[in-house]
């Protein structure tokens, strides 16, 4: 590989993209569904506005992730040595850079997008700042607001939609499952980091109560976002949602139940998170599905 493309394929990295992506078709799919509940929904969109809403919360994702990076550096030293900051391909304080600029463009286009989804860009990104130099390290509390924040790209992208609150309504519940499915896997991802976190003095939920009470919640959070799941169908906002979104949120629970079963009685937690993040990929599918078909 060119020297020359060696440093922005860290870049990349460091914002991780492939999340970045996630995250603002999440956004889009949210775009998608207050749109389809509105009448005459495709009348008072704008081309522009979708690739605004991705290329928003894609900016303000990987800016979260870089600067979340920057605080993390000594613990991922030991538990994610492979990142570019501990690698030693990206400096530490370029980092922190990089990261404010794409905060600031990331607002810029939501700017665009109107007075909510501005509002909505700038709490999110303080709250990402915040996480990754104080809530990160609180029991809890920042598990909580990552799966806010997760949850959130689904308002965001209904936040088009906002005029007579259809657009927030419609989205309302994928924000929650979104959030429940997230709260399990950083859960569960904090079970997997538990050594570097007790190294570093970071009081997350595994290191304050133990693997396994940790194992619980990520239970609990998961098996309710199971339960919650047929919600959009049956509570369907102007028929947004079709028949065929069950069929796909069938997989998803699957996945969801294998994943709690490998953290509670396989202690698993590194192939729990992985089934994990399938899942919420598998979910994703199901909210396409379940608006198109």
């Amino acid at each position: 590989m060119p020297n020359s493309i060696k440093p922005v394929r860290a870049v990349f990295e460091l914002l991780r993209w492939g999340n970045c992506a996630m995250a603002g078709f999440a956004a889009l799919i949210g775009t998608l569904i207050a749109f389809l509940a509105l009448p005459d929904s495709f009348e008072v969109i704008l081309l522009y506005e979708p690739v605004l809403v991705f290329g928003a919360v894609f900016l303000i994702t990987g800016a979260g992730n870089a600067v979340n990076d920057y605080y993390d550096s000594e613990i991922d030293r030991i538990n994610r040595p492979e990142r570019p900051i501990p690698s030693g391909r990206i400096d530490r304080s370029m980092a922190l850079y990089i990261s404010l600029l794409i905060f600031v463009f990331g607002i810029a286009l939501s700017y665009w997008l109107g007075p909510v989804c501005l509002a909505l860009a700038v709490f999110n990104s303080v709250l990402l700042f915040m996480y990754a130099s104080t809530f990160k390290r609180m029991a809890l509390m920042g598990n909580v607001v990552v799966a806010y924040l997760t949850g959130s790209t689904f308002l965001f992208g209904g936040a088009l939609a906002v005029f007579e609150g259809t657009g927030i309504k419609a989205t309302v519940l994928l924000f929650i499952l979104a959030a429940l499915a997230s709260l399990a896997r950083e859960v569960v991802k904090d079970i997997q980091d538990i050594e570097g976190d007790r190294e570093g003095g970071v009081q997350t939920l595994p290191v304050r109560i133990g693997e396994d009470g940790a194992a619980r919640v990520a239970a609990v959070a998961g098996i309710s976002a199971i339960v919650l799941s047929p919600l959009p169908y049956l509570f369907n906002v102007n028929n947004a949602f079709g028949a065929s979104y069950l069929a796909v949120i069938f997989v998803a629970d699957m996945l969801f139940l294998i994943a709690i079963n490998e953290i509670l009685f396989s202690h698993n937690a590194k192939k729990a998170s992985k089934l994990l993040k399938v899942a919420m990929f598998v979910a994703l599918v199901a909210f396409v599905v379940g608006t198109v078909l």
